[in-house]
């Protein structure tokens, strides 16, 4: 069963000469508990994907259909209410609260954030507001989960730490992922598929189903090695990608 499915003709916007075109003609389903990652250069329009998939932007040409009621989404920054308390930022997303008791705390425990319940935005480390961030998007037990460059920024351990707490609840919970990455080896090791787009306007330039065991990481030997074979064989698809935060070179 397909639980995303994405028919884009066009979406642009208008600009002082003409228009900016920043996605054309972009096609692609996703299956039911799939983890797939969209990668492609800075400015292709990944974000903006995510935003007409979330339902956030609805001026554009084309259809997208979602299988499943409940939605969540993190952004590339936290974006936690800095008045509120970690317990009570997750709590604010659960719908309806009085019928949810425990739940905020029981998401947080999962982030290993039990002693940071009552801690405001202002106390936490950046890898703990995206760990608040996650728990609010899980909270619901989304059937779809958008993901945009969630540990952008974030030294390597953090980012780690972080992609395997993602792994374990998505391999418990089941939502389909969708997760947005100019990291080349980040997608690599994380997907059961990486949806590779073009510069703008964004197209579908490669599928590419991923059957690798798992766990994987980032630096591994046989990630490396498919890193390495990709650029040989698409170096101009390739061409701006990062990997451990350098950019990739096709020369």
């Amino acid at each position: 069963m397909n639980a995303l499915e994405v028919a884009i003709a066009r979406k642009s916007y208008p600009r002082e000469r003409g228009e900016l075109v920043a996605i054309e003609g972009l096609d692609f389903t996703v299956r039911q508990g799939q983890f797939a990652c969209i990668v492609g250069p800075s400015g292709c329009g990944k974000t903006t994907l995510l935003s007409i998939i979330a339902g956030l932007d609805r001026d554009y040409q084309g259809v997208v259909s979602r299988n499943g009621r409940n939605l969540g989404m993190v952004f590339q920054t936290p974006r936690l209410m800095p008045w509120l308390s970690a317990r009570e930022n997750v709590r604010l997303a659960i719908d309806p609260p009085p019928r949810a008791p425990g739940r905020a705390e029981e998401m947080l425990a999962e982030m290993q954030l039990e002693p940071f319940l009552d801690a405001f935005p202002r106390q936490l480390s950046g890898g703990q507001q995206r760990r608040v961030a996650l728990a609010r998007a899980f909270v619901n037990a989304p059937d779809l989960l958008l993901l945009d460059e969630q540990f952008l920024s974030l030294d390597a351990p953090t980012a780690q730490h972080l992609r395997e707490l993602l792994l374990s609840l998505w391999a418990r919970r089941r939502p389909t992922i969708l997760f947005v990455t100019h990291d080349l080896r980040e997608a690599l090791s994380l997907g059961d598929r990486v949806l590779f787009l073009t510069a703008g306007p964004a197209r579908l330039a490669l599928d590419l189903p991923l059957d690798l065991p798992r766990p994987r990481h980032p630096d591994d030997a046989t990630i490396e090695a498919m890193r390495v074979r990709l650029l040989e064989s698409h170096p101009d698809l390739l061409r701006g990608l990062t990997a451990g935060g350098a950019a990739e070179s096709a020369a």
